[in-house]
């Protein structure tokens, strides 16, 4: 039903998730992460509330491993549940509840970690970690997004997916890169890859009309002098 891989860039220290799943707009209900904190992902038959208070109990001190044990401590129907984690010292923890779909699997590595469920083979999560690791000259979105593109190319899910997203969150409380597919009948990594092309160009003029419009391009729309 869903891969995901979550990330930290080392060097940055920015946060961020890519997923896709059969389902539709998986960004409105998986992906999750906080600047300086961390970054989450919840999946199989989901529950966004997790993701939240992962990144609360982060934000508090603990570790990946530390948050997903306190979650799912005598947490109603957490066997449904798949979590990943990466905290601020890029620290990888997951959850498989004994209910998930499928073929799945994870692999946590440093700075990252990634899962799925109803997969072609248990391997793939690896792949997409591997491929993180493959890309660390490159900017976290793009690490994430070469992350999912691999883990579609080495099989993928047993059915087709529908939706896709990519969220980053570097030093503010708003996300750097925000993503959504929310339904694509034949590829939605591939029009997520479009978006990211189209928007890449324009992140720093967006960002710095949030910090500061007086210093900011121009905004390129008619009527704009």
């Amino acid at each position: 039903m869903t891969f995901s891989i979550a990330g930290r860039c080392a060097k940055s220290g920015a946060f961020g998730v890519a997923i896709t799943t059969s389902s539709i707009a998986v960004g409105a209900r998986c992906p999750h992460a906080r600047a300086r904190v961390g970054a989450v992902a919840t999946q199989n038959v989901t529950d966004p509330n997790l993701g939240p208070l992962l990144l609360d109990l982060m934000e508090k001190g603990l570790s990946a491993a530390d948050a997903i044990a306190a979650v799912k401590k005598d947490r109603p129907f957490i066997d449904y549940r798949q979590l990943t984690a990466v905290d601020s010292q890029g620290r990888s923890a997951t959850w498989s509840g004994k209910n998930i779909l499928g073929t799945h699997g994870v692999s946590e590595q440093r700075d990252c970690v990634a899962a799925g469920n109803l997969l072609k083979h248990a391997s793939l999560p690896k792949t997409m970690t591997d491929a993180f690791a493959a890309n660390a000259d490159q900017h976290l979105a793009e690490r994430l997004l070469r992350s999912l593109e691999a883990g579609l190319d080495s099989g993928g899910e047993e059915g087709p997916v529908h939706s896709a997203a990519l969220i980053v969150y570097h030093e503010q409380a708003f996300p750097l890169v925000s993503l959504r597919v929310d339904w694509d009948d034949e590829n939605p990594i591939r029009v997520l890859r479009r978006l990211w092309e189209d928007y890449k160009p324009q992140m720093g003029a967006y960002l710095q009309r949030a910090v500061d419009p007086t210093q900011a391009p121009s905004y390129g729309v008619p009527g704009d002098p």
